[in-house]
């Protein structure tokens, strides 16, 4: 009881752990943005052999493929690793960002993601403190880092991450954990039918597809998570940075124009910042609009 008690009553101690809790989650969000992609694409070429009555025998998978089985390996030599070689960010670190066996060079996303999930994750906790807030507050977080990374690498928001958290914010409102049911509720249904109507009047316009229907869920998850008086700010953001980082995109990397950029990670950070920040955000833009 007493250790305890040490442990309510030290924020420091409590921002650590939580730290290094990220640092293993992170480890977790790498298998998640690699396999989850892969995964729903088996399984849609699985649904597609079924319906044109295919022979499945040819799309049988040799071993099991899913988010524990099989175990990490090197995508190189196909050694697998081992535990001590899977340490978050030390691992990297002791082994030069390099293969033990092959020698094959480690991409640096892993322990950039690791890092990111460990730094958000204190800022959460720090934010909170030690409440039931900080505790759903990490799981929106270690989510949006997970879409983050795969709308990054395959355009893709998908919705067995974006539906359960978008069902876990109108839940949490019926204990107003963040907000109220009212505002959770039409937060949602506001933010979904926000980008659904930019996203047909960019397409009656241009004739183009600005952004997809993952876009219009993570806009309701936020929604759902922090009401609709916040959805404003989170637009607004996600759109200035949006704009900067895709123009300075194709000024200095030449990036091609028809190629399209994911809105995803942007939207995602907005609404990220939001959640800690929102009340702060919103006085600082009505200050500056003058009401």
């Amino acid at each position: 009881m007493q250790q305890l008690n040490i442990f309510l009553n030290s924020p420091a101690l409590f921002v650590t752990l939580v730290g290094v809790i990220g640092l293993l989650v992170g480890s977790f969000l790498n298998v998640v943005i690699y396999r989850l992609p892969l995964m729903m694409q088996r399984n849609w070429r699985k649904e597609c052999t079924e319906y044109l009555q295919l022979n499945l025998e040819i799309f049988i998978e040799p071993e099991p493929f899913n988010l524990v089985l099989p175990l990490s390996r090197c995508p190189d030599c196909n050694t697998p690793i081992k535990p001590y070689q899977n340490i978050p960010l030390l691992s990297y670190v002791f082994l030069k960002g390099r293969c033990a066996t092959c020698d094959s060079p480690i991409s640096m996303r892993y322990p950039i993601v690791e890092a990111l999930t460990a730094l958000s994750s204190v800022l959460v906790a720090w934010h909170f403190g030690y409440t039931a807030q900080a505790g759903f507050a990490l799981l929106l977080t270690w989510s949006l880092i997970a879409l983050i990374f795969i709308d990054i690498d395959h355009q893709l928001l998908p919705d067995s991450i974006t539906l359960p958290v978008l069902w876990l914010g109108l839940c949490l409102s019926l204990f107003n954990v963040f907000i109220d049911p009212r505002a959770s509720i039409i937060g949602a249904a506001a933010g979904y039918i926000a980008l659904w109507l930019v996203f047909h009047l960019f397409k009656l316009v241009t004739g183009k597809e600005g952004m997809g229907y993952g876009d219009f869920k993570l806009l309701a998850v936020f929604g759902a998570w922090i009401g609709w008086q916040y959805l404003p700010i989170i637009i607004l953001l996600s759109s200035l940075v949006g704009a900067i980082v895709g123009s300075a995109m194709i000024v200095f990397v030449k990036h091609d124009r028809n190629i399209p950029i994911p809105f995803g990670p942007y939207l995602a950070a907005a609404g990220w910042i939001t959640l800690l920040w929102g009340a702060e955000l919103n006085q600082l833009y009505l200050t500056t609009v003058g009401l």
